[in-house]
Order: C-alpha cells, then structure tokens, then sequence
C-alpha cells in the first residue's frame, strides 16, 4: 500500500495532548494548517523523550549562534485543548527531529509503527506504573524519508520555527506532568481511590 504523508511546512498550530483522564489517557501528537489536522497516538515516554531532545537541540543551536528562546511567556504556551475532529491517523513508532539550516527551521517526523518497532504500546490506557519515564525511544538522529519514496511507513512532517518548537517543549512537559501525582512513600503514581504501596506490604495509601 503506498504510504500516506502528512506535510506541514508552516503549521498553524503544533501539540502535545491527552484524552481521559489521569491514569487512563491517551497521548496525542497533532498539527493544524488551515482545515487539515494530523492527530498522531504515541506513549508518555516519547513526548517526555521528544521535549527533552527538541530541548537539548534548541541549546545546541544557541551555542552555534541560532536565535532560539530561553523562556517562554505564559501567554505563548498553547492551553486549549486538541482539535476536534480526533481521528487517529496512526500509531508512531519511531520520531526523528533535525534542522534544516536554509530555511532554518526544526523539522520533526513521526513514523507510523511497524512490525519492526520495539516500543510496546497499549492501544486505550496510559502506562504509568513503574519507571516508564527513563525508557527513552533511541531514533532521534536523522530524519528517515525522501518526499520520492513510495514505500514505507506512514509519517506526518512538521518545520518548525525555533520559537514554536521551544512553546511546544514548554507545553509537552506541562501535559507529562499532568498525570497521576506520585505516592510519597514509593514514587508510583496513586489512583484516586490510592494503590497498594510495595513500601507499605500491600496497604492502600
């Protein structure tokens, strides 16, 4: 089947999002140029490991004389919720950032996940027991596909202004850290009703 690409050169609006509630959400990479919309499911892990990369790059630019901000203002960070229709296009696999230093722009890809793809995803709820957070997906070298190529994975493409991609770290790091508040005798993250605390042999706290 010829793969679909999803190209947006001058988004008017790129996000990190959720749907449900903590400890059941679901994690959403989406972009926005005019009517067309890209909704992208991926793991917690990937948009904790994508905001720190894109971090890390944005310093690495600074240091090389690109103008990136330092801080955000309050009133750049994007708050409103994902746009609606939602309708999944696919599932990333793997995420690939670079810089294209002519138009000097951040450019990200997400690539559908394939058979080949060792990141384990569940398709409804949002896996935040144990040390998820310092799993990181290693794919954040180069990006993979020519606008040529038929085959292959599907992908959504976004560039990005060195300003937008700093609110867009700035804003993924608010949405991972939204979730369940960790229990303060174990570190596991406590469901409303609480959780069986290992360091409490099995007592809800």
């Amino acid at each position: 089947m010829t793969r679909r690409a999803y190209l947006f050169d001058s988004p008017d609006r790129f996000v990190a999002g959720t749907v449900g509630m903590p400890g059941n959400r679901t994690f959403f990479l989406q972009a926005r140029e005019g009517s067309r919309i890209a909704s992208v499911v991926l793991e917690k892990v990937q948009v904790a490991a994508l905001a720190q990369r894109l971090g890390e790059l944005l310093e690495e630019l600074r240091r090389r004389g690109v103008e990136a901000p330092t801080t955000i203002a309050p009133s750049d960070v994007d708050e409103s919720p994902l746009d609606e229709p939602l309708v999944e296009a696919f599932r990333a696999g793997t995420l690939t950032i670079g810089w294209d230093p002519q138009n000097e722009r951040i450019v990200l890809e997400a690539l559908a996940m394939t058979d080949e793809d060792d990141v384990e995803a569940d398709d409804d709820e949002e896996d935040d027991e144990g040390e998820e957070d310092e799993e990181e997906p290693d794919a954040f070298d180069a990006f993979a596909l020519a606008d040529s190529d038929t085959e292959g994975p599907d992908f959504v493409r976004v560039r990005l202004t060195t300003a937008e991609t700093a609110a867009f770290v700035e804003r993924s790091l608010r949405v991972v850290a939204a979730g369940r508040p960790p229990c303060p005798i174990c570190g596991r993250p406590l469901d409303p009703q609480g959780h069986l605390c290992p360091r409490k042999n099995g007592y809800l706290n």
